[in-house]
């Protein structure tokens, strides 16, 4: 019997359920999901789920790509997604570490809640080798599956849809992108993915160019955060428009965060100021010279940012104002 698993072409003795091919293959069913012929196959039906011939298999996980307590309030100035209360206005990515280890120290560092991961097949050639879940764990974070990767709405919807079956989660990050080059999003295929994900039952985060008017139409759809890049994705630019991050920021009545493009602390600082509710970043903390330290700054310059947005800066000034009364000068 000739079936494909992952792309690959292999020849099985005899039928078998679903639950005993995963046992043959050394895969813990628990932290993957999978797909048969293009259907998700729910966890609950694995041992009755008969393997024929011809059959497509895709086994999928997550990978690098809150704390626990997070849907309490912990503060008077939460995070509010989809109704969920977060500390920390930080949300860090899990890919470009050196390894697993590194990547649990620096999240920690960070102080991050929720953390991004991107759907992945599993490496059929070596089971066992070591998942992202086995040094993160989704009972200490809140994990955000992302569409990283992903060129069409169909091909974005196929994903969340495994990944909400991998763990359970329907808050969700979209983005799909246009161009390898640049990676921007592609807005056509953003717009219709994310509002069939909506339709589905997902939260959906998404990721977009700094365009109010478009940023306007994805809240209009229900999505329950606005992801303006600041800029390209992995460039470290900084914020590169600020003027319509701001507009973007007065005219949303869902959190704005910035998603792509930060480069160093004064960058996280600059996007709170403007007003943002939050900042997602990855490649500025994994990229560093030194990950630990940089998540620390980063923690930081957020927490600096917001309390600058809060305090309202002084005016801007033509000329120079004397700090110190004139009255009584020798």
């Amino acid at each position: 019997m000739l079936v494909t698993i992952n792309g690959e072409a292999r020849t099985l003795a005899a039928a078998l359920s679903l639950e005993t091919l995963l046992g043959e293959l050394g895969i813990d069913q628990r932290k993957v999901a999978v797909e048969r012929n293009l259907e998700i196959v729910p966890k609950s039906v694995y041992g009755q789920t008969q393997i024929g011939d011809g059959d497509k298999l895709e086994i999928v996980h997550f990978i690098g790509g809150g704390a626990p307590g997070a849907d309490a309030l912990v503060d008077d100035d939460p995070l509010i997604v989809a109704g969920r209360h977060f500390h920390s206005r930080l949300l860090v990515g899990t890919g470009k570490y050196k390894d697993f280890k590194e990547t649990a120290v620096a999240l920690k560092a960070s102080g991050a809640e929720i953390v991004t991961v991107a759907v992945r097949r599993v490496n059929l050639s070596d089971p066992s080798k070591p998942m992202l879940v086995d040094f993160v764990s989704p009972k200490d974070y809140t994990f955000l599956p992302n569409t990283a990767g992903c060129f069409t709405a169909d091909d974005a919807v196929r994903t969340l849809r495994l990944a909400r079956e991998a763990g359970g989660w329907d808050l969700v990050k979209l983005e799909v992108l246009g161009d390898q080059k640049n990676l921007y999003p592609d807005m056509i295929e953003t717009l219709k993915a994310a509002e069939v994900l909506i339709t589905d039952g997902f939260q959906v985060m998404v990721y977009c160019t700094d365009d109010p008017i478009l940023a306007k139409r994805l809240e209009d759809l229900g999505c329950c955060a606005i992801m303006p890049l600041g800029a390209p994705i992995g460039s470290g630019l900084g914020i590169q428009n600020p003027v319509n991050i701001r507009l973007i920021v007065e005219q949303s009545k869902v959190p704005v965060l910035v998603d792509a493009g930060v480069g160093t602390a004064s960058d996280a600082a600059v996007a709170m100021e403007l007003g943002c509710d939050g900042v997602l970043m990855n490649s500025a903390i994994a990229e560093a010279k030194d990950p630990i330290a940089m998540a620390k700054a980063m923690r930081l310059a957020i927490e600096a940012g917001r309390l600058a947005y809060l305090a309202g800066r002084m005016p801007k000034k033509r000329y120079a104002d004397p700090s110190s009364p004139l009255a009584g000068l020798i």
